[in-house]
């Protein structure tokens, strides 16, 4: 039997889509077969992901420009939900959002080199967070670390793999300090466009992910400003934020974190020996000094908001050699061991002395390659 027939399938009676819900719908469209082609194409795009070309091309037409009322927006919702309640593709309640925990995991381990306390905590935070009926408050992760040790490239990862269409997801709001709020000045207007971004991407999509890159050069304001979005439910609002990610992104630390990974290396210990209570203890009182710092001068850190400090650890010859090989194979092009090598002494490498670390992190390496092609 189809799904049509299931007695005790999603159409049964009492069923979540019963028969007279789906009558209801049925009636207020005034009849499903009378849905105009762009509705249907526009269903099919978002729900089966077939016909997207077609749409595109027609958006691209001078014919093109139709928009769905909102009245239809609401039906459509409507319509994925009923179709989601028995399609393989919805396990989530919603076509946009995948939550593919084991293919983040698979992924962090095949690419993200010489971060195992970031893989640890990422995949635990989201994998909890993700499973929990009723979480108290929204997740809150906050990425510490020199630039090209992989915080962007995981906040990326994330978003691939929480949401069908990645960054480019309409659950999905990205926020580069000097670029969306540059000068402070104006800081009371993006208070309030920031707030209102977020409150409409949650009323649109119930589990939301906000990235602020750069977050240590965001004004305290602006911190402050959206720590409500942030803080435990207390019922009050209308709309809950309690399925909300949010992401800061920051180099905060890294100084810290580079030290505390060069006292392990002098004194002959394995970096996959540092844990994460030994770092986050020091990176929170790196993080309370008020010199040139949003985090402290806000009240994230006193209300205790932010749930887990992830430390991103300085990178290493190999490892450079590692996210250069990834460069090539995304490519597509061949390499060899001497290639490789070539590209990671390309890079700066500190302390003076040890030269132990790239400076760079893995920043730039993609671009390096091109000296090696033909």
């Amino acid at each position: 039997r189809g799904p049509w027939e299931e007695e005790q399938g999603p159409m049964a009676e009492g069923g979540p889509w019963g028969r007279a819900r789906y009558e209801a719908v049925k009636k207020h469209l005034g009849a499903v077969h009378v849905l105009s082609k762009q509705y249907w194409q526009y269903l099919a795009c978002k729900v089966w992901q077939e016909g997207c070309e077609e749409e595109e091309e027609e958006e691209s037409s001078p014919r093109a420009g139709w928009s769905l009322p909102l009245v239809g927006q609401d039906y459509l919702e409507i319509l994925s939900a009923w179709y989601c309640s028995f399609g393989k593709c919805c396990k989530t309640g919603d076509c946009r959002i995948v939550n593919n925990i084991t293919g983040l995991e698979a992924d962090l381990n095949g690419q993200l080199h010489g971060q195992h306390l970031a893989k640890e905590v990422v995949i635990r935070a989201m994998q909890g967070f993700l499973q929990s009926p009723q979480p108290q408050k929204p997740l809150v992760l906050s990425f510490h670390g020199w630039s090209g040790t992989g915080k962007n490239f995981v906040a990326r990862m994330v978003a691939s793999h929480l949401y069908r269409d990645g960054l480019k997801s309409e659950c999905v709001r990205v926020f580069i300090s000097l670029f969306h709020f540059p000068h402070h000045k104006y800081v009371d207007l993006y208070k309030a466009q920031l707030k209102k971004q977020i409150s409409e991407t949650v009323q649109l999509c119930k589990q939301s992910l906000f990235i602020f890159d750069e977050a240590e050069k965001l004004h305290f304001s602006l911190l402050d400003a959206i720590k409500p979005f942030m803080a435990h439910y207390d019922n009050k609002g209308e709309v809950d934020y309690r399925r909300s990610i949010f992401l800061f992104l920051s180099n905060l630390g890294g100084n810290t974190i580079n030290e505390v990974a060069l006292d392990f290396w002098r004194a002959g210990r394995a970096r996959e020996e540092i844990s994460m209570e030994f770092l986050e203890q020091r990176l929170r009182l790196e993080l309370q000094d008020p010199a040139e710092n949003g985090y402290a001068r806000s009240h994230l850190l006193e209300e205790n908001l932010i749930d887990f400090f992830v430390p991103f650890l300085p990178l290493e010859y190999h490892h450079v050699k590692l996210c250069t090989r990834d460069a090539f194979l995304a490519r597509g092009l061949p390499y060899t061991e001497a290639a490789l090598d070539e590209v990671a002494r390309m890079m700066v490498f500190v302390p003076k002395e040890e030269k132990l670390f790239s400076a760079q992190g893995c920043k730039s390496v993609s671009q390096r390659i091109n000296y090696f092609l033909p």
